[in-house]
């Protein structure tokens, strides 16, 4: 049986050196599932994997796209099945790995298609943002759709006026246009995969990960965060640049908060998404969990999966 390991988990985990050793030891390369990382410019916020990295194990997903280019889970999702034919003839095993929700369910679950918003909802729905803002909105998707606010970015205007915009249009959640719930004990999504999933979450006591989390950040100034966000500082309107690390660097350009405050401020932001991230994966009951520093369990538990299910 053809296997996809998809190992993910919380940012700042330690990902990056497991799936290096996983992916070595399978002779496989890492099909990444980090929606930011995929765009070139974006190197140093995302923490994308180093010129070193890419050149020990090679990497699908990492650095192909432009700022300005369009993309979305559902076109992540066919790419990868795409990906998964080819790499699937030439080994038993396939590896994903990264924390981005919404690109791991697209390609374990699928996901329909979501209905195209008509003109008419989206200029009301555009002309509300702008007269009752964004708190607001939150608070109705809330209402309309708690699974859905529960794990989207509400920092993120495009994606709460999307949902919204979804929820009123059809009179469904937004949750409900997804192909179906995730839990299965096995992993797989029925007869859409003709592929085994395995699923590997990893974890750390929550204070080792926040002091994790607010090293990464302090390495990514040293590495030249700012400069980067200098660079992209034109682009702002951009939605991949709505991200943590930037925009908090962007509000210290404008003058809004000082270094300092910028600085702690994408410290608190990215340890918030590790708990949204957690959430997320928690509600999985096909992922089996462990420490990152596990690795020989982890290629035992994948040696012996079939066995086990």
């Amino acid at each position: 049986m053809k296997t996809l390991i998809v190992i993910t988990g919380p940012t700042a985990v330690g990902k990056t050196a497991l799936c290096l050793d996983i992916a070595r030891h399978f002779g496989i390369p890492i099909i990444n599932a980090d929606s930011r990382q995929i765009y070139r410019e974006l190197k140093i916020g995302t923490a994308a994997p180093t010129a070193d990295e890419l050149r020990q194990v090679r990497h699908y997903f990492v650095g192909t796209l432009q700022l300005a280019d369009y993309y979305n889970a559902s076109m992540y999702e066919q790419q990868v099945i795409e990906l998964l034919d080819g790499l699937f003839q030439q080994n038993d095993y396939a590896l994903l790995s990264g924390g981005s929700m919404m690109y791991i369910d697209a390609v374990c679950h699928g996901i329909d298609d979501i209905p195209t918003v008509d003109d008419e909802t989206r200029n009301t729905m555009k002309q509300r943002l702008a007269d009752e803002g964004l708190p607001a909105l939150c608070d109705e998707l809330r209402r309309l759709d708690p699974e859905h606010w529960a794990i989207v970015d509400r920092q993120n205007p495009r994606r709460v006026v999307h949902a919204l915009e979804i929820c009123l249009m059809t009179g469904r959640t937004y949750t409900s246009f997804r192909k179906m719930e995730r839990g299965e004990r096995n992993g797989k999504s029925g007869a859409t995969r003709p592929f085994s999933i395995i699923k590997i979450g990893l974890n750390r006591d929550r204070e080792e990960l926040y002091e994790r989390i607010n090293e990464r950040v302090d390495l990514m100034m040293a590495q030249g965060l700012i400069d980067e966000a200098r660079r992209l500082l034109p682009l702002r309107q951009l939605n991949a640049l709505n991200t943590v690390g930037y925009k908090e660097l962007f509000a210290y350009f404008d003058g809004t908060w000082t270094l300092d405050e910028a600085v702690e401020r994408i410290k608190g932001n990215t340890r918030r998404y590790a708990r949204k991230q957690l959430t997320w994966f928690k509600k999985d009951m096909s992922m089996h969990w462990f420490h990152p520093e596990q690795k020989e369990e982890i290629i035992n538990y994948i040696g012996n999966y079939e066995n086990q299910v």
